[in-house]
């Protein structure tokens, strides 16, 4: 059986903020944004305050192209000292997900060293009816590469010379919500599934009132610059330890909206 593109997109959620599988290498113009959903806010850059790395489970409903697919759940565990752990999970219960049975999952372990979010570890596992991946990788600080192993072609086995600050997608969304600040730009280089790619992103001036199901938040924009037609887009809110929302459009259209529907400390 023969998987179509939307199919396949859905298991782009898996990178969830950033979704790094679908955008493009070469920097291109800033992409237009989607209109906020009411009059923006002016919040001057000195009231900002980025939320606080700390435990928490976030749920979040999932749509492909205006459509419900599932839902994503979204874990920061402390495992002691300075190594936190970040989980994803993706399931598909609607439509032509909840068919093929697909069900992914991500997770990051990584250490804060003087604010700084370092991969120690990365795995990834996707799981559907008809097929089935697991792929793990090692970031070796000490030897600098970082190394995958599993369901992988050979050339993406090879072992990646890491540079600091290096990136994983789960940290990539992380530090977006540690970084940014309104009217800031910020860069990053992701090294995940043996791939190295170097993303772009700008802060929106100013806060803007979006609403999430029956929730209305005074979220911060951020999307990524160098995308070309693929646009990543997300909301960050203070005191709230996950992006509200996250868009992924493609060629001007709505693709993959995560919705945040809870959230909790552990």
């Amino acid at each position: 059986m023969r998987m179509t593109r939307p199919r396949l997109a859905l298991l782009a959620l898996l990178c969830w903020p950033v979704f790094p599988g679908l955008a493009q290498d070469a920097p291109v113009a800033m992409p237009a944004s989607p209109a906020p959903a009411q009059a923006s806010l002016a919040l001057p850059a000195s009231d900002w305050t980025a939320p606080a790395l700390e435990p928490f489970v976030a749920t979040y409903q999932a749509f492909y192209k205006g459509k419900e697919a599932g839902d994503a759940t979204m874990q920061v565990t402390h495992v002691g000292g300075n190594q936190w752990r970040v989980d994803m999970a993706v399931r598909g219960r609607k439509g032509f997900a909840s068919v093929l049975g697909l069900n992914l999952e991500q997770s990051t372990v990584f250490d804060v060293r003087e604010g700084t979010y370092v991969p120690l570890t990365q795995s990834t596992v996707k799981k559907a009816l008809f097929f089935g991946k697991k792929v793990t990788g090692v970031y070796d600080w000490n030897a600098r590469t970082a190394q995958w192993d599993g369901d992988l072609k050979k050339e993406r086995r090879q072992p990646i010379a890491l540079e600091p600050g290096d990136q994983s997608a789960l940290l990539l969304n992380l530090s977006l919500m540690r970084d940014a600040r309104p009217g800031s730009t910020l860069g990053y280089r992701y090294v995940d599934v043996g791939r190295v790619r170097r993303y772009e992103y700008r802060a929106a001036d100013a806060t803007e009132n979006v609403q999430v199901g029956d929730l209305s938040y005074d979220a911060l924009r951020v999307f990524r610059t160098n995308g070309g037609d693929n646009e990543t887009i997300l909301w960050i809110a203070n005191g709230v330890p996950t992006p509200v929302r996250i868009l992924q459009r493609d060629k001007g259209e709505d693709e993959i909206d995560l919705r945040l529907v809870e959230y909790q400390g552990v």
